[in-house]
């Protein structure tokens, strides 16, 4: 399945339902594009709504009759660590595959794309180890003694619906927790991004999971409705959109599915007036430009002391200028494009109207010179911008930041949380004490102080949002108990 980023090796992807490979159907298959050359390199079938109930009733069976549920956490973290051996033997293929279907430039395609996709499983089958899956229960004394456990079980059958901007780490933070609970699956990735979800079926396929257990269909929505509604899924995990999030949260309603939804964002990043404004600067722009700023947790939302506003736009215009955007595959690159046509349009849109609202734009807002094909847009950043404007409440998801002003700390914790998101954010401050004292005032599900201590993705912390930017948490073992049920088992030992 190897796809170069010339898309010399164009070929026909179908799906993967029950431990077989369907034969794809020449009328109905979809173009994956490069959207740094505007090439199609491959396609993959669309799943049609009879292709995905054979997927959903694929796993059902596999749980219900198979082994996988009944396995052993020992011996499901067998098999994952030898998916995350096959993943490290695969990873320069990966990392091409990313660069070339999602348009990361190479240093961040090795990197977060798919090192984190491995690290993150690799995690998680470390979490495995240390899970209580079985905890005794207190003796209760009523009209005897009895005494008890409670036990962690698979939810069941697992739909796992990802987004484009991080296909395989997507995947994976889905996939991972889902295989180590003793779910089975139907993983439906992103339309745009389809490749590196398949790859995965060989993977699971050659690491030794029994068939049915993982299950891959591309496609649209006449798939997605099957997978969010039927009575055989029992619990449904989705990332994107807020907007598409509330419906897959309505459809899955009528059936009381469990849902757990990683949302959009638009966090906070707050500078104090002793902030070393080097590092918030060289952050600004990291946050910026990193996938080109299609990152749900990314700090698009600069908010500054006004004492300090006019030197940190300075040193961010100085960094911004410095910012290589080109061919992703060439390992100078920077920044690479937006994943198409239609989101470049919806960040230009945006970019009009902060103009049009009357923010000053400081930096970038077009296209970038001498790169005629692709879907670039050129690193932006807007000042003398108030909280009420739509570049401030809506997600740009494209290389765009905004700065705003503040006098106080009390006035930068308003700001921070008048917005309809909560997922990530930020404080910089000489003090930490003061820094984290803001800190736990943000209605956000994450927080970092002073640029935090670890790597991105940083995997042994929780993630997930409040408010608009969704329900549940991923990463370890927090990831793992959203797959799970809790049952009681109690007996007598003596009566009464």
């Amino acid at each position: 399945m190897t796809i170069t980023a010339a898309g010399t090796s164009v070929r026909n992807h179908g799906l993967y339902i029950d431990g077989e490979w369907t034969t794809p159907d020449p009328t109905t298959l979809i173009p994956v594009e490069n959207p740094a050359t505007e090439e199609i390199i491959a396609y993959v079938s669309a799943a049609t709504a009879a292709d995905a109930e054979r997927a959903v009733l694929a796993a059902r069976q596999a749980f219900d009759d198979g082994e996988w549920g009944r396995t052993t956490p020992a011996d499901r973290r067998v098999i994952l660590q030898r998916f995350a051996d096959i993943m490290e033997r695969r990873k320069d293929e990966l990392v091409d595959i990313n660069i070339a279907e999602c348009g990361s430039a190479r240093s961040f395609a090795d990197g977060a794309q798919v090192a984190g996709a491995i690290k993150h499983l690799k995690a998680t089958i470390a979490a495995m180890g240390s899970f209580e899956w079985e905890q005794p229960l207190p003796m209760h004394v009523g009209q005897g003694i009895g005494q008890g456990v409670s036990v962690r079980e698979a939810f069941g059958v697992a739909v796992l619906i990802s987004a484009y901007n991080f296909p395989l780490w997507l995947n994976m933070t889905k996939l991972a927790p889902a295989l180590a609970a003793g779910c089975t699956v139907v993983l439906k990735p992103a339309s745009t991004t389809p490749i590196e979800g398949l790859i995965l079926a060989e993977i699971g396929e050659e690491a030794g999971l029994p068939t049915g257990v993982l299950n891959v269909i591309t496609g649209g929505r006449e798939a997605n409705k099957v997978l969010t509604t039927h009575p055989a899924v029992d619990i449904v995990s989705f990332t994107g959109s807020d907007a598409v999030g509330r419906q897959i949260y309505a459809q899955a309603a009528d059936s009381l599915k469990k849902v757990i939804l990683e949302l959009g964002g638009k966090s906070a990043n707050i500078v104090l007036e002793d902030a070393d404004l080097d590092a918030v600067a060289a952050e600004v722009v990291a946050h910026t430009t990193k996938q080109a700023g299609q990152g749900c947790s990314l700090l698009t939302r600069t908010l500054v002391h006004n004492s300090r506003r006019e030197e940190l736009v300075a040193k961010v215009v100085e960094l911004l200028a410095k910012v290589r955007v080109g061919d992703p595959a060439d390992a100078a690159t920077d920044m690479g494009p937006l994943i198409s046509e239609a989101q470049r349009a919806k960040v230009e849109e945006l970019i009009a109207t902060g103009r049009a609202e009357g923010a000053t734009l400081v930096y970038g807002g077009g296209r970038p010179a001498g790169l005629d094909r692709g879907y670039y847009v050129e690193p932006t950043l807007f000042t003398d911008v108030t909280n009420d404007m739509s570049i401030a409440r809506e997600e740009f998801f494209g290389p765009v930041n905004v700065v705003i002003g503040f006098d106080s700390d009390e006035e930068a914790v308003t700001l921070a949380n008048d917005n309809p998101y909560g997922l990530s954010g930020a404080v910089h401050a000489k003090d930490p004490v003061r820094a984290y004292e803001i800190a736990r005032r943000l209605r956000t599900g994450g927080v970092v102080v002073n640029g935090g201590g670890g790597a991105f993705p940083n995997t042994s912390a929780p993630f997930g949002g409040y408010k608009a930017s969704g329900l549940g948490r991923e990463y370890g073992a927090w990831g793992i108990d959203e797959y799970l049920q809790t049952k009681a088992i109690t007996w007598g030992v003596a009566r009464g």
